[in-house]
């Protein structure tokens, strides 16, 4: 038996394979793929400016009365309804670093608001976890009270006389200047600069208005988180964002080649947000709030959530009406 005959077909086989190989047809180059850069969900232009806010005191709120004891809330007020419930439902953010944003490690909410609205449940149930945190979007702020979905909203929720006209707020919690972030080396070193730019806020904030009376003509671009504008500004989609210095601030920490530019355009009082109709409701909050700047517990969230904004103010003074 001639044992050398299947070496010898093999080493065929080898020859033949590496023959094809040589003679095979050549791979066609790749088809060139456009780079997709979409643009945030729910862009676009907002071209209407918001009502004026000369004709009421934005910022007057319903006096405090006493707080009562945690979980013994006076029968039949909004108050001793939640405390059935056993949950106060707070409309809140989870996009804006430093006073709503999920944390990644933990995966629980946080910030300045977070804290905020913890306080509130502390005084109605001596028991800070007791809250149900509902994320809901700016726009959604007005409708989430108005349709029952929440009892209170606490998300950089600024007291306006046009939000007035729908729903009710407690005194102001957090004073806000708003102004204008770019990247660095834009050219762009103040609001008179924006003349013929893009500018992006967040729907439902009231960030287009100061844009609106500039001088200069801009494009006002509207989305639905602070995070989608960062997207946007990132991708070149827009020039600039215009926000509150603690929104902005958020965002550096998020992409440190960004800065803030210019001076302040407008500011943000912000309040918790109540449904029409629960003047108890809101003197309660005020409470509360009355409570959280006299012994040191505003001071200590505020060092703990916005000390990177700089050395801390003092808490607003409220305005009460009777």
């Amino acid at each position: 038996m001639n044992r050398g005959l299947p070496a010898l077909a093999a080493m065929a086989a080898v020859g033949l394979f590496v023959a094809g190989c040589d003679s095979a047809t050549p791979v066609p180059e790749p088809t060139p793929v456009a780079v997709v850069d979409p643009a945030p969900p729910e862009f676009t232009e907002i071209t209407t400016p918001p009502q004026s806010e000369d004709d009421c005191d934005a910022e007057a709120s319903l006096r405090p009365g006493p707080l009562p004891r945690p979980g013994a809330m006076p029968a039949g007020s909004p108050m001793a309804a939640i405390v059935a419930r056993g949950r106060v439902r707070v409309g809140v953010d989870q996009n804006t670093y430093l006073f709503g944003f999920r944390n990644p490690s933990s995966g629980q909410l946080e910030g300045f608001d977070i804290d905020i609205a913890r306080e509130i449940a502390r005084a109605l149930f001596g028991d800070p976890d007791k809250v149900e945190l509902r994320s809901v979007t700016a726009a959604e702020r007005l409708t989430s009270l108005r349709e029952n979905k929440v009892d209170l909203i606490v998300r950089t929720f600024s007291a306006t006389c046009q939000r007035r006209q729908e729903v009710d707020f407690s005194a102001v919690y957090y004073r806000a200047a708003q102004r204008i972030l770019v990247p660095k080396n834009s050219g762009i070193r103040s609001e008179d600069d924006l003349g013929g730019k893009r500018v992006c806020v967040a729907r439902g904030t009231t960030a287009p208005g100061p844009l609106f009376a500039l001088p200069t003509r801009l494009t006002v671009l509207g989305v639905t988180n602070w995070t989608d504008c960062l997207a946007a500004l990132q991708q070149g989609h827009v020039d600039a964002v215009s926000a509150d210095d603690p929104i902005l601030s958020g965002l550096i920490a998020q992409d440190r080649n960004l800065e803030v530019v210019g001076d302040a355009i407008g500011n943000g009082a912000y309040a918790v947000g109540v449904a029409k109709g629960n003047p108890d409701l809101v003197r309660f909050v005020n409470g509360v709030l009355e409570r959280v700047r006299v012994d040191g517990t505003w001071q200590r969230i505020y060092d703990n959530r916005l000390s990177s904004l700089g050395p801390a103010q003092t808490p607003p003074a409220p305005r009460y009406t009777d």
